[in-house]
């Protein structure tokens, strides 16, 4: 489970960083970027873990709570964005939105995973760090939280694709759809099998 020894051995505000939304072949990234509050209850506390340990309703539940115990903001980056810049690159710059967005002076920031994103702030990347670190875990939740709704909304204006239930990955239901529908302008074009349907197309 993670605990918040990292965040409370720095003075000043220090920032969790995650992003969820890599993998998918439709959809933006997103990332949020968390500071928890030292008087987090330990209620809570145990209650928040990686996002993709917890249920959709255990998420919603901490997300719900969350704005009374920490300061946090999202950041994301488009479709055209991650098919310019390729996905790595285009989650760094959700992340750097995120932070940039909280509006505050960090001490230190703490990344998920082992590429440095490249903020002007010190920074220390940290492989699982959802698992690890408290702040980062719940910058998970945030993500993946807003990420899902911004794909449930996208499925109203693109039906078909199951989105609001695959949030954009490519489970069989989205790839029968996307055999059967073609590629809509929420897709990532350089992604596979997308680029492959297009190359079919056209």
């Amino acid at each position: 489970m993670p605990d918040s020894r990292i965040e409370r051995s720095v003075a000043g505000p220090v920032v969790g960083v995650d992003e969820v939304g890599r993998g998918p072949l439709a959809g933006p990234v997103v990332a949020a970027a968390v500071v928890l509050d030292p008087k987090l209850p330990r209620s809570l506390a145990r209650r928040i873990d990686d996002s993709k340990r917890l249920t959709p309703a255990e998420r919603l539940a901490v997300y719900a709570l969350l704005p009374a115990y920490a300061r946090f903001a999202v950041g994301s980056a488009s479709v055209a964005e991650i098919d310019s810049l390729n996905i790595l690159r285009a989650s760094h710059l959700a992340m750097s939105r995120a932070v940039a967005a909280l509006g505050l002076e960090p001490t230190l920031v703490i990344v998920d995973g082992n590429s440095d994103p490249g903020l002007p702030h010190p920074t220390r990347c940290i492989v699982g760090g959802d698992g690890i670190c408290l702040s980062i875990a719940a910058a998970s939740i945030v993500a993946k939280v807003t990420r899902d709704r911004a794909m449930t909304a996208l499925a109203w204006r693109h039906p078909g694709y199951g989105w609001e239930r695959n949030a954009g990955y490519g489970t069989a239901e989205h790839m029968a759809a996307l055999g059967r529908l073609g590629v809509s302008l929420e897709h990532r074009r350089t992604f596979r099998p997308v680029s492959e349907v297009l190359a079919t197309t056209y």
